[in-house]
């Protein structure tokens, strides 16, 4: 065995018996499966399944599933103060997504997928271009995309290519 392959299956012995809400797919040493509810947020369930989705086509390190019970990555619907996360970087953290954004324009799903990034261990970078994911709403309501950049899937493989070992090696990202 590689060394990657030893690093995963350490960091899934450590977690699994601890149930964090991580487990090993059929592949168990090859991808981090992190889990994500989305109950809290019911007006946007096909938006927040659509932004897992779009992360899970980008990356191969670590997926995205949905659950209902169990899950460290959860959703809430909140009515002001713009959507954030309170995250710690590695596949945890509660993810608000403000209704009154959506109505000022601002697209859900990008929002969504937006907020996931910071749980897989990506900062805000409002400067950047639509074409850049975690730009957020710098571009402005007429910015659609929800599907990370190259550079961004690129950032997110590196932090879990040895799985929640190398997660928990990224610096900690704080709530915008």
């Amino acid at each position: 065995m590689n060394g990657r392959v030893i690093g995963r299956i350490a960091a899934l012995a450590l977690v699994a018996p601890l149930g964090f809400g991580f487990a090993p797919t059929a592949s168990a040493a090859a991808v981090t499966t992190l889990y994500y509810s989305s109950s809290g947020a019911p007006d946007y369930l096909a938006q927040i399944d659509q932004g897992a989705a779009n992360w899970n086509a980008a990356v191969t390190d670590v997926k995205l599933v949905k659950r209902t019970t169990g899950a460290t990555i959860k959703f809430h619907e909140i009515h002001s103060g713009g959507s954030y996360t309170n995250t710690n970087g590695h596949g945890r953290g509660d993810i608000y997504l403000d209704t009154s954004q959506v109505a000022e324009g601002f697209d859900p799903t990008r929002i969504a997928a937006h907020e996931l990034g910071h749980n897989l261990g990506l900062p805000d970078h409002y400067t950047g271009p639509c074409t850049e994911l975690m730009s957020g709403h710098g571009p402005g309501t007429a910015c659609k995309n929800a599907k990370p950049s190259a550079a961004e899937a690129a950032k997110v493989q590196s932090l879990w290519v040895n799985g929640l070992v190398g997660a928990e090696t990224a610096p900690l990202k704080v709530a915008h």
